[in-house]
C-alpha cells in the first residue's frame, strides 16, 4: 500500500490509512455471518498497515462475536459513537452518556405525544427496558467471549430506567412506519438530543447532543494521527450518514437506505450479501 503522503497532497485511494465500516447491513451478511472473503480481506488490510475500525450502533456485548468471526482485535466505536471499546481488553475506553435529567425530559415529551412509545436504555455494558418494550433481537448473551457472565437485562417501570446516565436511549414506536417515527421523534426532541436509526423497524436510537458515528470516528482517527482525508467510511443506514459526510472518502453498499446512498461519495455495486466491503478493501489495497 502506498504511503499516506502529506495532508495537502491530492486525495486518492492510495492515501487512505483508516477504513471505517458499519457492521449490520454493511460488513455482515444478512444472516449476521462474516464471509471468508471478508475475513481474508480484513486480514490482508491489517497486514498492509490499513487501520480497520468497526463503527456501529451495537453495544459492546454484541461485538465479541464479530471480533471472533473477523479476527479483529482493535478498537471499535460502538453505540453510534457514544462508546469507544477496546476489543482486546474488553474495556470501555471513552463514553459520552445522556444525563438523567435529559433522559427524563425526552422520555416525558415522547410519551406525552406518542402514547404507544416504549423505551429501553443502554448503559454501556448493562441494558434495561420497559416491560412492554418488544424486542427484535436477543437482548443479551449470557456470557462474553471469555466466558464471563454478563449482567442480566432487567424489565422495570420507566422511572426506574432514568436514575443513571445512559449511552443510548431506544424508543420503539409500535404501529408507526420507521421513517415516519424517526421524523416525528426528531421534530419533538431533536433540539435536545441526537436522533437516528439503524434498522428496518420503528426503533429510534437517541444519543447525547453531537454524539454520532462521525464524532466517535473523528476521535479514533485523531488518536492514530489520521486526518479525515485519510479515512474511508462505508455504511448503509441513517445512523451512518454523519460518518459518511465526515470521511474523506465515503461509500454506501448497494442495499443502503436512501439517506446513506445520498450521503456517500460512491455507491458500491455490491450489497452486503455480495461482500461489498471485502471488494472495497481489495480496491483500496491495489490502487
Amino acid at each position: 500500500m502506498a504511503s499516506a503522503g502529506r495532508p495537502d497532497e491530492p486525495i486518492g485511494r492510495a492515501l487512505i490509512r483508516l477504513l471505517a465500516s458499519d457492521l449490520d447491513g454493511t460488513l455482515l451478511r444478512s444472516d449476521n455471518t462474516v464471509s471468508q472473503a471478508t475475513r481474508d480481506a480484513l486480514a490482508d488490510a491489517e497486514a498492509a498497515g490499513l487501520i480497520i475500525a468497526f463503527v456501529t450502533g451495537r453495544p459492546p456485548r454484541w461485538l465479541h462475536e464479530v471480533a471472533e468471526a473477523t479476527g479483529h482485535r482493535g478498537v471499535a466505536v460502538s453505540a453510534n459513537g457514544a462508546l469507544t471499546y477496546d476489543l482486546h481488553t474488553e474495556t470501555v475506553v471513552a463514553e459520552h452518556p445522556l444525563p438523567p435529567g435529559v433522559l427524563s425530559e425526552v422520555t416525558s415529551v415522547l410519551r406525552a405525544k406518542i402514547p404507544q412509545v416504549r423505551f429501553a436504555l443502554e448503559y454501556g455494558l448493562d441494558f434495561a427496558y420497559e416491560p412492554e418494550y418488544r424486542h427484535d433481537w436477543e437482548i443479551s448473551p449470557e456470557t462474553d467471549r471469555a466466558g464471563r457472565r454478563l449482567p442480566t437485562p432487567v424489565a422495570v417501570d420507566l422511572t426506574g430506567l432514568l436514575d443513571k446516565p445512559a449511552v443510548k436511549l431506544l424508543a420503539k414506536g409500535h404501529g408507526l412506519a420507521p421513517d415516519e417515527f424517526m421524523d416525528l421523534v426528531e421534530a419533538l426532541v431533536g433540539d435536545q438530543v441526537t436522533v437516528t436509526r439503524s434498522g428496518h423497524s420503528p426503533l429510534v436510537e437517541i444519543s447525547a447532543t453531537g454524539i454520532t458515528k462521525a464524532f466517535g470516528l473523528a476521535a479514533l482517527a485523531d488518536s492514530h494521527g489520521v486526518s479525515r482525508h485519510q479515512v474511508a467510511a462505508v455504511g448503509d443506514m441513517p445512523n451512518d450518514v454523519p460518518m459518511l459526510e465526515w470521511a474523506g472518502q465515503s461509500y454506501a453498499v448497494a442495499n443502503a437506505h436512501p439517506s446513506a446512498l445520498a450521503a456517500a461519495g460512491t455507491v458500491l455495486a455490491e450489497t452486503n450479501d455480495e461482500d461489498a466491503v471485502a471488494k472495497l478493501i481489495r480496491t483500496l489495497l491495489h490502487s
